[in-house]
């Protein structure tokens, strides 16, 4: 079964950085484009940013865009998302799981099995 590890998150002040890292249990991840998504309190999941297998196209949320980066080493088995000039808005619980460019969510419909998360929250 295809699981995923989150990790990275914290408390930072609004305007840091933090790097979240993605890595999967028993597979490789080259084979699927992966994303990050996030979820906030009384909120719907959301999608963040999606990478294709070899990271020749990404996607960002228009939130997101200039802010985060994210970028994998399948030779690590790892997908990074670097996200800069962090805000109170972007305070929420991130997760990672294969995704689609050719959705606006970027959300695959046939992947159910979402990890525990990362909590990332900014805050003075």
């Amino acid at each position: 079964q295809l699981q995923l590890v989150e990790s990275g998150g914290g408390l930072v002040q609004p305007g840091g950085s933090l790097r979240l890292s993605c890595t999967a249990s028993g597979f490789t991840l080259d084979y699927y484009a992966i994303g990050w998504f996030r979820q906030a309190p009384g909120k719907d999941r959301e999608g963040v940013s999606c990478i294709t297998r070899n990271g020749g196209s990404i996607k960002y949320a228009d939130s997101v865009k200039g802010r985060f980066t994210i970028s994998r080493d399948n030779a690590k088995n790892t997908v990074y998302l670097q996200m800069n000039s962090l805000e109170p808005e972007d305070t929420a619980i991130y997760y990672c799981a294969p995704c689609t460019l050719h959705s606006a969510n970027m959300m695959r419909t046939d992947f159910r099995s979402w990890g525990q998360g990362t909590q990332v929250t900014v805050s003075s």
